[in-house]
């Protein structure tokens, strides 16, 4: 299956700014990636997963796409970012492989599907997508939005940009 970005439209401006595209070479991202055979393996385990009294992980084209075009990618980062200071993450659904619930409940709060997508600070928070491709971490303060695509939310975490507080009086940018 060909990647949906690979069709024959011209762009007229970069797909990242210079400083994330330098970051995503640099842990093994190139235009083009889409590792579509993991990113279904992925999706096989998370549905397997669990027992019939837990609720089943949602698998969705937006997750199973950024799956494909950016799972397995590690960032170590480290120090001052533009705003906050920078952190690792990893972009590997197994990380919410046990969070069915958490992921589900979430889901019910904003009214979509919310697939795992990995993790920041070595499991300290977990990323999340939904079925329109925004993405979400979860930590012991509460839900961030990061962004509402998975190049919004990437330019976030390798810039050191504030993420935005889910509240239950404000509704999230959905």
């Amino acid at each position: 299956m060909e990647h949906p970005l690979n069709a024959t439209a011209v762009r007229t401006q970069p797909r990242f700014p210079a400083d994330v595209a330098a970051a995503l070479k640099h842990a093994g991202w190139h235009p083009g990636r889409w590792e579509i055979r993991q990113a279904e393996q992925w999706a096989d385990d998370l549905t397997a997963h669990g027992g019939p009294l837990d609720p089943a992980h949602s698998v969705f084209p937006a997750a199973i796409e950024a799956w494909a075009e950016f799972g397995g990618l590690s960032f170590d980062l480290a120090g001052a970012g533009r705003e906050l200071a920078r952190t690792p993450f990893l972009l590997d659904p197994r990380c919410g492989l046990h969070q069915p619930r958490t992921l589900a409940d979430l889901g019910r709060a904003l009214g979509t599907r919310v697939a795992p997508l990995g993790e920041e600070l070595y499991g300290q928070a977990l990323l999340a997508i939904d079925e329109q491709g925004r993405v979400l971490s979860l930590d012991h303060t509460g839900e961030w939005f990061l962004g509402g695509s998975i190049d919004q939310a990437l330019a976030t975490l390798l810039l050191g940009l504030p993420p935005e507080r889910l509240t239950v009086q404000a509704a999230p940018p959905i």
